[in-house]
């Protein structure tokens, strides 16, 4: 065959061939099932993390199955009082609230709390840890509780996801949001090298193998480090292999930075419906520093601000009195 008849047959037969090759190949694609690593209630009830942490340390805990997960939450205070949400940070799971809840149910509060996904008792897909997400779970959690809408109150990656909610669904939101050291606006400059690095994809690589989690089993089983809450935080680190995937995700997709429209919406519609804002921040804090409460009021200028004069980041643990009363007052006008 002559050479300019074997070229013509090749184009003859060549898109036929990849238009065949795509369609077995591509179409019809089945999507993929969503792959859900386990929470700390798939541990032994005497692991050191549900000797801190156990699933029982508030009252009346329950556990729903959403899209994403099995979620873990928490009602206490009167069932008829006014309804309050808790909403958790980075890494801490709902124990960050402990010495604040507790006083909100006794003046008379509807408490919410809940783990996060990927954190605490809630399962962790494996998925984008965006705004999204986090706003998904709680609406569909508040609609589980049978919650027509609800005063939202956040600390750290909480706040942020506060101030998303309420932008995505305001008919959920009371009149009230309260944002406690709240990150969402956050700079790159403010974040660590070593934060950026273990939050790299190359990084979650090397985590996520098992020899890399058999060293850090062995770390957390070393002597404790003092605190319960940063001990709980190497647990969940060591033992959960879904919780360093969803730090990490939050870190680089989630709600700690770029939610400047977000808080405007929520300044926005707040001021339209008469509703109020509250920021508390301490002045040192050295994750989300106090110079953020001010860019804060120029997204939300209505916006009360407590000042918590030597307050670190973790302010609902060192300063939980100051930060109750703050909320109090607040809620209860």
């Amino acid at each position: 065959m002559p050479p300019s008849s074997a070229f013509q047959w090749f184009l003859l037969v060549c898109p036929a061939v990849v238009i065949l090759s795509y369609f077995f190949t591509v179409f019809p694609h089945t999507p993929e099932s969503l792959y859900i690593h386990p929470s700390l209630a798939t541990l032994p009830k005497t692991s050191q993390s549900r000797v801190i942490y156990p699933d029982n340390y508030y009252d009346g805990g329950a556990y729903v199955k959403l899209p994403y997960g099995t979620v873990r939450y928490w009602l206490i205070g009167p069932e008829h009082g006014k309804r309050v949400v808790l909403i958790h940070g980075l890494s801490v799971p709902a124990i960050i609230w402990k010495d604040v809840a507790p006083k909100l149910a006794s003046k008379g509060f509807r408490v919410l709390l809940y783990d996060l996904y990927g954190r605490g008792y809630s399962d962790a897909p494996q998925t984008t840890y965006d705004a999204n997400l986090y706003t998904t779970q709680l609406a569909l959690l508040l609609q589980y509780v049978r919650w027509s809408k609800a005063d939202i109150v956040g600390v750290s990656m909480g706040g942020g996801i506060a101030a998303a909610f309420s932008a995505q669904f305001p008919h959920l939101v009371t009149d009230k949001v309260a944002l406690i050291a709240s990150a969402g606006l956050m700079e790159s400059s403010d974040m660590s090298r070593t934060t950026k690095f273990l939050s790299s994809p190359l990084m979650q690589l090397v985590s996520s193998s098992y020899p890399f989690r058999l060293y850090l089993q062995y770390l957390a089983d070393q002597k404790s480090s003092g605190s319960p809450i940063s001990e709980l935080v190497r647990l969940q680190s060591a033992y959960l292999p879904g919780y360093n995937p969803a730090i990490a995700s939050s870190i680089r997709e989630g709600p700690l930075r770029s939610l400047a429209p977000q808080f405007a919406a929520l300044g926005r519609h707040s001021r339209k419906t008469n509703g109020s804002v509250l920021l508390i921040w301490g002045t040192a804090d050295q994750v989300v520093p106090y110079r953020y409460a001010a860019r804060v009021k120029t997204l939300i200028p209505h916006a009360e601000l407590v000042t918590i004069e030597g307050g670190p980041h973790d302010i609902t643990i060192s300063h939980a009195d100051e930060v109750a009363n703050a909320l109090i007052d607040f809620l209860q006008r």
